[in-house]
C-alpha cells in the first residue's frame, strides 16, 4: 500500500514547517528560528528533505529539487562564513525557495512514496525498443554475468537507467546504498552524468552537488536526497543548444592517449606550477571551448597529475568567464562544474575513468559554451585594466568595489531572455577594482566575506549566484597564489552581474528583520 515518505519526529515536524508554512510568511518564519537558536544545519536538512519529498521533478532542469539541492553546500558554507546574523541570510534564501517550489503549481503537488530497496539482477530488465546491447553499453562483464549480488544489482541498476524504468532504478540504488560506500555510490551515477554532459550541465552537477549536499546534512539523508538524480538520469536526454559535443570522440583519447594504462600521478607538486598556468591560461583564451578537451588529455599523457589537470581547468573556467560578456546571471558552470570535477578526485570509490573523462568534459556543456560567442572582453585577462585606477587602502578600495557592484545599471532580465544577456562595459570596472585589490596583495578573507553577502541577495536565479560564489571562493583557496586572482576577479563579475537585475526581495525583507 502506499505510503509517503516520513522522517523521524523531530525532522518531520521542521520538513512539514518548511511545507506548510504560508510562503508570504517564510522569511519572517525562518528568522524568528534562527533568532531564538534552532541551528541553520537543521533548517537546511528540513528544507532540502522538503523540496525533495514534495516537488515533482520537471522535465526541464529549473523548478523542482534540482537547484536547491545543488545549492546546499554553498548555504552551508557561506552560512558559516559570515558573520553575526548576516550569516542568517543563505538559509533564509534556501527555506524560502524551497517553500516557493513546494507551493508553486509548476511543481506539485506532489509527495515522494516510500519505496524498498531491492536486489537485482541484469536479466530483469529489459526494454521492447532499446535492444539489450545498448542497456548493455559500458556494463562491466562481471556485472553481465552476475546473478545476485552487488555485482548483479549494479547491471540492474545499470540497464534500469538505460531502459528509462526510473521507479526499478530507485529500488536497485536504494539497496546499493546500504552496501557501497558514498564515493562508490556516487560512482554508478557517474558513467551517465558524465557521457551527457555536453547535451545538458545538470546531467552531471545534480548527482554530484546531491552527494555534496549529504556531505553537509548527513548521508542518513542518502536514500530520500539520491532518488532524485536517479529519476533524472532514467529519462530521455535532450540537447539543450546545437553544437559539435561528440562523447565518444572524447572517449576515445582515453585510448590514444593510454590514460587508463599510464601511471598518471594523483597529487600536484610545486613543480607544475608553470605547466599549470600554461595550460590552464591558454585552455581560457581559447576561442573554441571543445578545443580545450585534446590539450588536456595530451597534458595529463605527458606526466601532469589529476589534481594539476583540475587545478588547470581551474585556472582556464576563471579566464574563460572574465574574458567574455556573457550576462546571463545564471552563468555559473564554468566554476561549479570544475568545483565539481576537482570534489572528484578528492572522493575515495569514484574510478579513475570516471575522474579523467570528468576532467575532459569541463568545458562541453551547452551552458558553458553559450559564452563563448561574446569572448571579447580579453581586455579583463590580458589588458593592463588597473594603470589607470587610483592608489587606495584596502577598506576604501573594497567599498570602491561595492559601489562599483551596486551601481550597475539595470537591465530586465524577464524581457531580455538571461541567456541573450550582454553585460555592460561598466562590470569591466569592477573586474579591474577586483584586479586592483588582488595586485596589491590585500586581505582575500575580507574580500570574500564581502562579496559573500552580495551573492546572498540573489533570489532570482534558484541558488545560482550563490553555488557561483562558493565554488569561486572553494577555487581559489585550492589554486596556487600566481593565479588567484584570476578567481578574485570572477567573483567580482559575478556580483555585479546579479546585481544589473536587482530581484533581491527576500534578502530586502531578510535586512529589515536583521536591523530591526
Amino acid at each position: 500500500m502506499f505510503q509517503p515518505v516520513q522522517f523521524r519526529p523531530d525532522v518531520e515536524a521542521r520538513v512539514r514547517w518548511v511545507e506548510e508554512t504560508d510562503p508570504a510568511e517564510i522569511v519572517e518564519a525562518t528568522y524568528r528560528e534562527l533568532a531564538r537558536g534552532t541551528p541553520a544545519l537543521d533548517l537546511l536538512t528540513a528544507s532540502t528533505l522538503a523540496v525533495v519529498r514534495s516537488t515533482e521533478l520537471p522535465p526541464q532542469h529549473h523548478g523542482g529539487p534540482l537547484h536547491p539541492v545543488c545549492g546546499v553546500h554553498a548555504v552551508h558554507h557561506v552560512a558559516k562564513r559570515l558573520p553575526g546574523e548576516t550569516g542568517f541570510l543563505p538559509t533564509i534564501q534556501h527555506v524560502a525557495l524551497a517553500n516557493n517550489h513546494v507551493h508553486s503549481p509548476q511543481m506539485g503537488p506532489y509527495l515522494m512514496p516510500a519505496i524498498e530497496p531491492l536486489e537485482g539482477a541484469p536479466g530483469e530488465i529489459g526494454s521492447y525498443h532499446i535492444s539489450d546491447a545498448e542497456l548493455t553499453e559500458g556494463m562491466s562483464e562481471h556485472a553481465q554475468r552476475a546473478t545476485s549480488g552487488i555485482e548483479a544489482t549494479k547491471g540492474a541498476f545499470h540497464k534500469s537507467l538505460r531502459a528509462l524504468a526510473a521507479p526499478a532504478a530507485e529500488h536497485y540504488y536504494l539497496w546499493l546504498l546500504e552496501r557501497l560506500s558514498p564515493g562508490e555510490a556516487l560512482d554508478q551515477l557517474l558513467p551517465l552524468a558524465i557521457a551527457r554532459n555536453g547535451l545538458d550541465d545538470h546531467n552531471f552537477l545534480f548527482p554530484v552537488y546531491s552527494a555534496r549536499a549529504l556531505d553537509c546534512i548527513g548521508w542518513t539523508c542518502a536514500d530520500v536526497v539520491m532518488r532524485p538524480p536517479v529519476r533524472y538520469q532514467a529519462r530521455r536526454a535532450s540537447r539543450l543548444i546545437r553544437n559539435d559535443y561528440d562523447f565518444n570522440a572524447i572517449e576515445a583519447l582515453l585510448d590514444e592517449f593510454r590514460l587508463l594504462e599510464r601511471d598518471i600521478p594523483e597529487h600536484g607538486h610545486p613543480g607544475e606550477t608553470e605547466r599549470i598556468g600554461e595550460l590552464g591560461l591558454a585552455m581560457g583564451r581559447s576561442k573554441n571551448y571543445l578545443d580545450n578537451i585534446e590539450p588536456l588529455a595530451r597534458a595529463l599523457a605527458d606526466g601532469l597529475s589529476l589534481e594539476g589537470a583540475g587545478e588547470a581547468l581551474s585556472v582556464g573556467a576563471a579566464a574563460a568567464y572574465i574574458s567574455t560578456s556573457y550576462g546571463n546571471p545564471m552563468d555559473s558552470h564554468l566554476h561549479t562544474g570544475t568545483n565539481n570535477r576537482r570534489y572528484l578526485l578528492r572522493m575515495p570509490g569514484v574510478s579513475r575513468r570516471n575522474r579523467i573523462l570528468g576532467l575532459l568534459t569541463g568545458f562541453t556543456g551547452p551552458e558553458v559554451l553559450l559564452a563563448e560567442r561574446l569572448l571579447n572582453w580579453d581586455v579583463n585577462l590580458d589588458g593592463d585594466v588597473t594603470r589607470s585606477l587610483p592608489d587606495r587602502d584596502q577598506t576604501s578600495l573594497l567599498d570602491a568595489l561595492v559601489e562599483s557592484i551596486e551601481g550597475q545599471p539595470w537591465l530586465d532580465w524577464r524581457k531580455i531572455g538571461v541567456a541573450l544577456t550582454v553585460a555592460p562595459d561598466s562590470v569591466k570596472e569592477t573586474v579591474a577594482l577586483a584586479r586592483q585589490y588582488a595586485e596589491k596583495g590585500y586581505d582575500p578573507e575580507a574580500y570574500i566575506e564581502r562579496l559573500g553577502e552580495i551573492a546572498c541577495r540573489d533570489d532570482f536565479t534558484e541558488m545560482h549566484a550563490l553555488k557561483h560564489f562558493q565554488a569561486i571562493a572553494d577555487e581559489y583557496y585550492t589554486t596556487r597564489a600566481p593565479y588567484r586572482w584570476l578567481h578574485m576577479a570572477a567573483a567580482a563579475k559575478s556580483a555585479a552581474i546579479i546585481h544589473l537585475g536587482k530581484e533581491h526581495r527576500i534578502y530586502d525583507e531578510a535586512k529589515e528583520l536583521l536591523a530591526a
